[in-house]
């Protein structure tokens, strides 16, 4: 059963073979068996809430009764939402984001909250509060951040669907990690109402599926128009629309050749030309495409999301919002320094001086300005790519998931985004799909499409997926 897609499972449920309780004890017991090797969930349901399953039973949505698990910075009416920092560790919300709230409404179960890097701060999910996140292929390894637990938790099959956030790749670079289907949509397709924000310009919330359809049936769900959040795009409802065949004739698939070249690991290098051949084999079109400002992506974006989360953050003082420390205070000053210091792990405290420095008096135009300056610079890169191809198909990652402490410097961790980054940048629709696994472990290809057109890359993904098993795949101690 854990291993059917969500029309299979809705066939059941219909059919009135399962009930939506029955299935999501299924999944329930799973993450109370599983979860204390993965550490993938900082929270999970003693019991499914009875509200849900009303929900469910009345909902005539296809998603009605499928279990799902929400990344702990969606905020969760009466249930702890503490974006994974001692910061929040008590926070209960007295309303639900608005995404949690449309899939709630499509009769989605809720089975817990998924571990995070802290405040999404990260690219291992090493830097929580409630300790890191275990690759399911390797415990040893990383499953790749910030939405490593919703990445690790779908992999596992602890869920069929996690809710996620993408900020410079946290759904992509996880999801390629640990071998799943994950896509992060146009930015402003999604609500952010609810979400606890890291970069408010970049954070877009997305999906974590083991398939690309999967993944279009829960996005249609949770995307639209949203007056709560003022960066939500009015445009009329997205409908996903599953291709019925394997072909791509007349696809135009632009790919850049000094990325693949940037490929140290000669087998990921041979994973990647081995998907591109596939596309090709059934009926794309392969053209070379150039982003000349790409390389300048990864500073500026520690620029500007800094820059966000210092702004961003500065709320959580521990008087107005947040944990406060019990430790005697001389001063105001002195209490914001100790709760602060308390509560913010050290990732995150970096970033936010980062981010301050970055926005000070004699810096702002020389840092700030500039990197917004190669933002739009890279948004004009993608325009006149897109000028000529429907796609790109591009690395997700560098390497494959490494061993947990292996980079311990801030720069060799941010150095993993390089090739999601800049599609974070222009706001594009973007998702990685597993591609052939290297050494035993998964790898993903990354594709990008123009704006507000999510449907080119998931039937094109969805597509790959009827000719190739790699999204079906589960690591053997959790099957």
């Amino acid at each position: 059963m854990i291993n059917l897609s969500l029309r299979e499972l809705n066939q059941l449920l219909t059919s009135k073979q399962i009930s939506p309780a029955e299935l999501g004890s299924v999944y329930l017991d799973r993450c109370r068996q599983f979860n204390p090797t993965l550490n993938a969930l900082i929270h999970v349901q003693n019991d499914l809430a009875a509200a849900d399953l009303l929900t469910a039973d009345r909902s005539q949505s296809i998603l009605a009764g499928i279990p799902l698990i929400h990344k702990d910075l969606f905020s969760t009416k009466g249930v702890t939402t503490s974006a994974a920092s001692r910061m929040l560790a008590d926070y209960v919300p007295p309303f639900d984001a608005t995404v949690v709230g449309r899939l709630r409404d499509a009769g989605m179960v809720s089975l817990g909250k998924a571990n995070m890097d802290e405040f999404a701060m990260g690219s291992s999910n090493e830097y929580s509060y409630f300790g890191a996140v275990n690759n399911p292929w390797d415990l040893s390894r990383v499953p790749g951040g910030s939405s490593g637990g919703s990445a690790a938790a779908v992999a596992a099959r602890l869920t069929p669907v996690a809710t996620a956030s993408d900020t410079g790749g946290s759904i992509r670079q996880p999801a390629a990690m640990c071998g799943i289907t994950g896509i992060k949509p146009s930015y402003g397709r999604a609500s952010r109402y609810g979400m606890i924000a890291f970069a408010s310009s970049l954070d877009q919330a997305g999906v974590m599926a083991v398939s690309a359809d999967d993944c279009g049936l829960v996005l249609e769900a949770m995307m639209g128009h949203d007056d709560k959040d003022s960066t939500s795009i009015l445009a009329e409802p997205w409908r996903w629309q599953a291709p019925q065949e394997a072909s791509m004739q007349g696809l135009k698939v632009g790919v850049i050749p000094d990325w693949i070249e940037q490929l140290k690991d000669n087998d990921i290098k041979r994973s990647t030309q081995q998907a591109l051949d596939t596309l090709v084999s059934k009926g794309a079109e392969l053209i070379e495409v150039d982003l000349p400002h790409a390389d300048l992506a990864v500073a500026a974006y520690y620029i500007l999301a800094p820059a966000e989360a210092s702004a961003n953050l500065a709320r959580f003082d521990g008087i107005r919002y947040g944990h406060q420390s019990a430790e005697p205070c001389d001063d105001i000053n002195d209490m914001y320094r100790k709760s602060r210091n308390e509560g913010f792990g050290q990732e995150v405290q970096r970033r936010i001086m980062l981010g301050t420095w970055a926005l000070s008096s004699g810096y702002y135009d020389d840092y700030y300005c500039q990197a917004q300056r190669i933002r739009r610079l890279i948004s004009e890169d993608f325009k006149q790519a897109f000028s000529k191809v429907d796609i790109m198909a591009v690395p997700v990652s560098p390497e494959v998931a490494f061993k947990q402490g292996e980079k311990s410097d801030g720069v060799s961790m941010y150095q993993a985004d390089q090739f999601t980054i800049p599609a974070s940048l222009a706001g594009l629709p973007c998702m990685s799909m597993p591609i052939q696994p290297v050494r035993g472990l998964p790898v993903g290809l990354q594709l990008i499409g123009p704006y507000f057109n999510e449907q080119v890359i998931l039937s094109t993904a969805a597509r790959f997926q009827l000719v190739t098993d790699y999204h079906l795949q589960m690591p053997e101690a959790f099957l």
